[in-house]
């Protein structure tokens, strides 16, 4: 282990995170109401043009208005580089209550994108007196943004989250789709041409991003999240996804449709088994180590502190989230 230790995440489950529109009210109070951990009032990609400043009032009153009970509640702004997103910061800060946790910054590309939204937030934050500091939760989806995640997770004490916006990294990559994660028809290869039958063998197009993200996340002490499966009548595929990043180590997923709530807290929800288990390993490292044993064998496996470390984090999150 180096001598530098990592800062310990936001400890709050980070299952899955609901999108909903500004400009469509009509969906909070259900959104409210959904096994989500965190809801996701946006401002940017699902709201046109002419409607945002509607959508701004819109997600005032509800943060004003709603009983979100323990949810993590956060409002994604629009890009820096349009003409909306100080708009998006100023009315919300100014004019809504202390029960805003988060605002999501999308198309992340360095450091210096996180310090500018900080500054405005922060003189806000002074000149209305607010106590409670808004935390930062911000979205990797271009080439540049891949290239920087290490500054970008280590940018600001308000950061707390990282996730994959798969369909505009896709385009800023030159990447050929247009589907929004999930495998992807020609990213795949063939066995050997000696063997019988070449049937096609489908790897995963996000890995190199997605681990990525987790590493630089766990280095800074944030959360890694996955981000969007656009194709929400295909459950397999979404979970398939899902699977994938919760064994890279990302924490939750975004449900851009309400069943795939259900869906995401399915996979991040560690299992009876797995808290039982992990559990296990923990009561046998602790006894091995009242004999003086470094290590222990545990159902035919080695067990040792690398072992204890992984039951813990499942043990961790079961806990958070029964909690």
């Amino acid at each position: 282990m180096s001598f530098t230790v990592p800062p310990t995440a936001p400890a709050r489950p980070n299952r899955c995170q609901l999108f909903g529109p500004g400009s469509r009210p009509e969906l909070f109070a259900k959104m409210a109401a959904s096994q989500a951990d965190v809801i996701n009032l946006d401002l940017e990609d699902s709201v046109p043009p002419a409607d945002k400043p509607a959508a701004r009032a819109n997600i005032v009153k509800a943060i004003n208005g709603i009983d979100w009970g323990t949810k993590t509640l956060s409002v994604r702004i629009n890009g820096l580089d349009t003409e909306f997103w100080y708009r998006d910061v100023v009315e919300v800060l100014e004019q809504a209550g202390e029960r805003i946790d988060i605002f999501m910054i999308p198309k992340v590309g360095n450091a210096k994108d996180i310090y500018a939204v900080d500054a405005l937030v922060s003189a806000i934050e002074m000149a209305k007196g607010r106590t409670k500091k808004v935390g930062f939760e911000v979205i990797i989806e271009t080439a540049l943004g891949f290239r920087n995640v290490g500054e970008i997770a280590s940018a600001s004490p308000r950061m707390q989250a990282m996730s994959l916006g798969a369909a505009d990294f896709a385009a800023s990559m030159g990447m050929q789709t247009t589907g929004i994660g999930g495998t992807q028809e020609n990213y795949y290869m063939l066995p050997p041409k000696e063997a019988a039958e070449r049937p096609h063998i489908y790897a995963d197009p996000w890995h190199g991003v997605t681990a990525a993200i987790v590493a630089a996340c766990r280095s800074a002490g944030i959360l890694p999240v996955d981000g969007p499966y656009g194709d929400f009548s295909d459950d397999e595929g979404f979970l398939a996804q899902a699977r994938r990043s919760a064994t890279l180590g990302m924490v939750g997923k975004w449900a851009i449709h309400p069943k795939q709530v259900a869906l995401a807290n399915s996979v991040f929800t560690p299992s009876e088994a797995q808290v039982g288990e992990a559990r296990a390993i923990l009561a046998a490292m602790q006894e091995a180590e009242t004999t003086g044993q470094g290590a222990v064998v545990y159902k035919g496996r080695l067990i040792d502190l690398a072992s204890v470390r992984q039951a813990q984090v499942i043990v961790r999150q079961a806990e958070l989230i029964a909690g």
